[in-house]
């Protein structure tokens, strides 16, 4: 018969703690099965919840759009702020209670086309234009940027967007980029994003923080086409921009608050509001405005089921019916 040896007193409960141990290991590791579970079902739902936010945004384009063709059809030759739709937004709930879609309109050529530093198309050939870079330069300035450094991002941005590789006088083309850190080159094309701007030489994240609310990149190069009949007063800087060092903000913030409630029926009553009338102006300056907002932009915010999905739209309303041209998905930057 086998003789059981006596288990020494310091070894008493060994078996116990390694048992105690492989229950410890095992629950760690059912616990972070379960939580990789939980995640991968969160992550699940949340794209499911996205998936559905974007269908319903699409949804909502299509009615802001009809909107748009409302707006234009009731008036066709002036776009005035008649019917408080410049910028309200309105709450949309959504079919079965799964959410709701906030939406508004505003229009979308009231800013400063960063596009419009060139002149041309991308097929055929973009060329610098100087008056568009001279208000570039002129707006910066009135954001209170020194005149040198604000000329020198308005020639580089015009650089960025030309085709050619030859810099301007207070330019940059490749040769002033590809020797950085992070080398990179010029797009050599229109702006997409207002974005694009921070990589253009002389921009500083301080300066674009503080032109990025006046900028925008409309998918054309022609001047900033801003409609004085949906100009607020407060807006009263991109007027200024027109002919820099000419038209003070204050003279034109007179001139729009003084604008009729049923808005100017001719840029010829416009420019002979007292306050501009004795100014002496380009002829470029004085045509660009306009009475009719072509390019409208659609801001839409859907929630669903927890989950948040932002985009920004722009339309060209030029021609009935109105189409979509651009749409973004989160922030603008």
């Amino acid at each position: 018969m086998k003789r059981v040896m006596p288990i020494p007193a310091r070894e008493r409960g060994a078996a116990l703690l390694a048992v105690l141990v492989l229950v410890a290991i095992m629950g760690a590791l059912a616990a972070a099965a379960f939580e990789k579970l939980r995640l991968s079902t969160a992550l699940a739902a949340n794209h499911a919840a996205l998936d559905q936010a974007r269908a319903y945004a699409v949804g909502v384009e299509s009615l802001l759009t009809l909107r748009v063709d409302d707006l234009i059809a009731a008036s066709p030759e002036r776009t005035t702020l008649e019917g408080d739709w410049n910028g309200t937004v309105r709450r949309i709930p959504l079919p079965g209670g799964v959410g709701v879609a906030g939406a508004a309109v505003r229009d979308g050529g009231n800013c400063f086309n960063i596009n419009s530093v060139v002149q041309g198309a991308a097929a055929t050939g973009l060329t610098p234009r100087e008056f568009g870079i001279g208000q570039f330069a002129g707006l910066l300035h009135l954001l209170g940027v020194p005149d040198n450094e604000a000329r020198r991002i308005a020639e580089s941005a015009a650089d960025w967007a030309d085709s050619d590789m030859v810099p301007s006088g207070a330019g940059a083309e490749d040769s002033a980029y590809v020797s950085g850190e992070r080398p990179y080159r010029t797009g050599n094309t229109l702006f997409a994003e207002t974005s694009e701007l921070r990589a253009v030489a002389g921009m500083t994240p301080e300066i674009y923080e503080r032109a990025r609310p006046w900028l925008c990149a409309l998918p054309t190069s022609d001047l900033s086409p801003l409609n004085v009949n949906t100009l607020l007063p407060d807006q009263s800087i991109l007027i200024a921009m027109l002919a820099p060092y000419l038209i003070s903000p204050q003279i034109a913030r007179e001139a729009l608050a003084a604008r009729p409630a049923s808005g100017w029926e001719s840029l010829s009553d416009f420019w002979s509001h007292p306050a501009l009338a004795r100014l002496v102006l380009p002829f470029d300056a004085q045509t660009q405005p306009q009475l009719r907002t072509r390019w409208f932009a659609l801001d839409m915010k859907v929630e669903v089921r927890g989950s948040e999905l932002i985009e920004t739209a722009l339309v060209d309303a030029r021609i009935a019916p109105s189409r979509l041209v651009v749409r973004r998905w989160g922030s603008a930057d």
